[in-house]
Order: C-alpha cells, then structure tokens, then sequence
C-alpha cells in the first residue's frame, strides 16, 4: 500500500484499480453527490474510464498523485477521498483541497483532520504557498470544514456549469490559506 501520510485516525493512500467498486458506492449515494452533480447516478463504466484515471494521475511537481484514498486507520474501512493537487502540474505554489466521505464519516471531523494534514505536509514539504478550496455557496458542511481546516473566503463566484443543480442559483465560494496565514496561525 502506498501511504502518503497517516493522522491518529485516518490513513491516506494511493488509489488503486481495486478500488472501483468503493468510488461507485460513494459516487451513486445521491446525499454524497448533493453538491457535486444534484444526487444523479455514476456508471461503473464512467468510474473505470473517467473517475479513476484522474485519480491516478501522478503530478511532476510533486512527485506523486493529487487524489488519495481516505481509510479509517484502525480498521481499514473506505471513507472517501482527499484532493490536495496542484492548479498546474509543472508548479506546486497553488493547489485545490477537497474531499468527498461516504455518509457513515460525516460529523466525525475526519474531513477537518485529513484537511489539516494535507495543509501541513504541502506547507511544510511539497512548497506550496497558497491553498484553494471551492463549494456550492449553499454547502454548509463542506465550508464549515475549510473554516476549522484554517482557511478563510475569500469569493463569491458562478461558474459556467452545463447542469444546474439544486441551490446552484446561490454560486460558488472559494476559500484559501496562504503559507504566511498558516505559519502566523501554527
């Protein structure tokens, strides 16, 4: 298994062809998907085609991938995923932070924890300068969890999406962290 980092109760670790049938459970739970796609059901065809390939992508300026598969440490149960992947694959200075857990870990501040470490490790080892985070602006639990991870808001903004889903009328947030902020807040 290849682990990118450990916390005191989660393990994040590359994903792997095996793992199609966890992305299929949590992509096709409808209450997961609620800000991602309006609830709507992912093939299995587009997991192995669409899902996993971009999950397996290995970035150059990190060395490694920008997607890891979230386990509860003492268990080894799936609980999701993280996103920590650079804007720009040649330049590590800004990246995305995300996550998407399967209902069962919700409220139990895995995504604040694995968040957290995440932003350390790119502070501290990758050279990141800036940390990004982006929402519906509608989506409380994923901006209360980018508040108690140490980012701020910083925008309001619309996309140009080819689906309206519902509560996308409010737009998008962004959030972010820059190294200084986190630094004068370690």
């Amino acid at each position: 298994m290849n682990t990118l980092l450990e916390t005191d109760r989660l393990v994040l670790r590359a994903f792997t062809e095996a793992d199609v049938d966890h992305l299929l459970a949590l992509d096709n739970d409808p209450d997961v998907m609620r800000f991602i796609n309006g609830g709507r059901p992912t093939s299995r065809e587009a997991i192995r085609t669409q899902t996993l390939p971009r999950l397996l992508h290995d970035h150059p300026c990190f060395g490694t991938r920008g997607y890891w598969a979230a386990e509860e440490k003492h268990t080894g149960v799936f609980l999701g995923w993280f996103e920590f992947r650079p804007l720009d694959d040649h330049n590590s200075a800004v990246v995305e932070l995300g996550y998407r857990l399967n209902k069962a870990a919700w409220g139990r501040g895995y995504a604040t924890e694995g968040s957290r470490a995440l932003i350390r490790m790119g502070f501290t080892a990758l050279g990141v300068e800036r940390v990004t985070a982006n929402t519906m602006a509608v989506n409380a639990g994923s901006r209360r969890v980018m508040e108690k991870a140490g980012l701020s808001f910083l925008r309001n903004f619309t996309g140009n999406w080819t689906t309206t889903i519902e509560g996308s009328e409010h737009g998008e947030v962004e959030y972010e962290l820059t190294r200084t902020g986190w630094e004068q807040h370690s």
